[in-house]
């Protein structure tokens, strides 16, 4: 067996854009996604796997993947009315069959993505300590997380942005896009909150039936 590091990055409401925008904005936001990724890698971290807008990357250490998600997250922020994406990042024993990894450590990182929300990175506490010394890199601690078919709590930490978000400080509640509340094309008041919008479209559904797209 061999040690890795795994970062599973997607996009975090890729099914409503999907639903919003349909098929073709969809394949085409996923395709720019790839290659925003593909330049945000560090040396020592490739993609292995693709399936829709989630991405495998594995890394031989943990900082090449810290570096590499943080990377990918700023691409992300830095692209105008793109969803926000989520990461995970974990490490530990594997086994390697023609080119594809098992272990539970795969699993774990997918655990830490679907935990993490637009913009977060979550890793474990091994993957902390190999980059307390890493320039740019800060961590918050969440605690002891369960996650399901894992079976001990595990200790967690979000990775901290090294900057204030530069857009996307409202996100359309019909198809999860961020966007700049100044530039958005369409807003419409629901209870104490103005929702903004990327299109008149999704303006217009959420007309139709607000309480499908905001919760009380």
């Amino acid at each position: 067996m061999e040690r890795r590091v795994f970062v599973i990055a997607d996009l975090s409401g890729y099914t409503a854009l999907t639903e919003a925008h349909g098929g073709d904005e969809a394949a085409s936001t996923v395709a720019r996604y790839r290659e925003l990724a593909e330049r945000a890698l560090a040396d020592g971290a490739r993609i292995i796997e693709q399936v829709g807008d989630e991405l495998l990357i594995v890394a031989g250490d943990a900082r090449a993947a810290v570096v590499s998600a943080t990377r990918i997250r700023a691409a992300v922020d830095d692209e105008p009315r793109f969803p926000g994406v989520r990461i995970g990042i974990a490490d530990g024993p594997v086994v390697e069959r023609e080119g594809r990894y098992f272990g539970p450590a795969l699993n774990l990182t997918a655990r830490l993505a679907a935990r993490a929300g637009a913009g977060e990175i979550f890793c474990t506490a091994a993957v902390t300590e190999a980059c307390r010394d890493l320039d740019g890199v800060a961590f918050r601690a969440l605690g002891a997380l369960r996650f399901k078919n894992v079976p001990t709590p595990v200790d967690a930490f979000a990775v901290l942005p090294d900057r204030a978000h530069p857009q996307g400080t409202a996100t359309d509640p019909v198809c999860r896009m961020r966007l700049d509340p100044g530039t958005a094309p369409a807003r419409l008041p629901f209870g104490d909150t103005t929702h903004y919008f990327c299109s008149l479209g999704c303006a217009r559904a959420f007309a139709a039936s607000p309480e499908s797209y905001v919760t009380s």
